[in-house]
């Protein structure tokens, strides 16, 4: 039998999960919390297996209540129940301890999966939300790789970075200028530049440093 306290400031709610988990035969409701701290103290009273935790509560949040459910019942397993799919709270409820998190939309028998899954030492975390913290993780990475790139390109406009990869290719000041519509004389003066920030001399160079750096890449 699993124990289950079940943690929610709305009384609609707790009364609702109560009625929809209490009809399965294999979890037993040990106790309602309308609070964090109520549901630390039930916890403490009733010696739940699991506990279904709302975000918003007055007193003690769910994630202050998780935190000191998982540091003094280790062994107590927390899912968290919200409407809310804002990612920082996420975050904050598995850095506390939480095994799992769902929508409070949730299907009752997927509910009631669930929390055999968790308390057969599963994680639970629905696929919207893993590709939320997935897509916020990847983000900062490719930010940092943009901002590496951006320091590595010299200082370069994008406009230089054109004259370079045509200098690569071996074409003339007056191919260039063709190319890309601008006159023989701004070509010359963007080659100017390029050489100048790249602290060398002569196009051979310019080209050879631009691909040691990654600025542009080999043909």
């Amino acid at each position: 039998m699993i124990k289950v306290l079940i943690v929610d400031d709305q009384e609609l709610i707790r009364e609702s999960l109560s009625i929809v988990l209490g009809g399965e035969e294999d979890i037993e409701i040990v106790g309602v919390a309308e609070h964090g701290k109520m549901a630390v103290d039930l916890t403490n009273k009733h010696s739940p297996n699991l506990v279904l935790m709302d975000i918003h509560m007055p007193i003690m949040d769910g994630v202050e209540a998780t935190k000191q459910i998982k540091s003094r019942f280790p062994k107590v397993k927390v899912i968290i129940l919200t409407t809310f799919q804002e990612l920082e709270y996420v975050r904050e409820a598995l850095a506390a301890g939480a095994e799992g998190y769902l929508l409070k939309a949730i299907h009752p028998k997927d509910l009631a999966a669930g929390i055999r899954l968790v308390h057969h030492g599963g994680t639970l975390i629905t696929q919207e939300i893993a590709r939320q913290l997935i897509a916020d993780w990847i983000t900062p990475l490719e930010q940092a790789k943009a901002e590496k790139r951006k320091k590595t390109s010299f200082g370069l406009t994008e406009r230089e970075i054109e004259v370079l990869e045509s200098l690569s290719k071996g074409a003339t000041n007056r191919e260039i200028a063709r190319m890309l519509f601008l006159t023989e004389g701004t070509v010359k003066n963007y080659v100017s530049n390029i050489y100048s920030k790249l602290e060398v001399t002569g196009r051979h160079k310019a080209v050879f440093k631009a691909r040691e750096e990654g600025i542009i890449h080999p043909d």
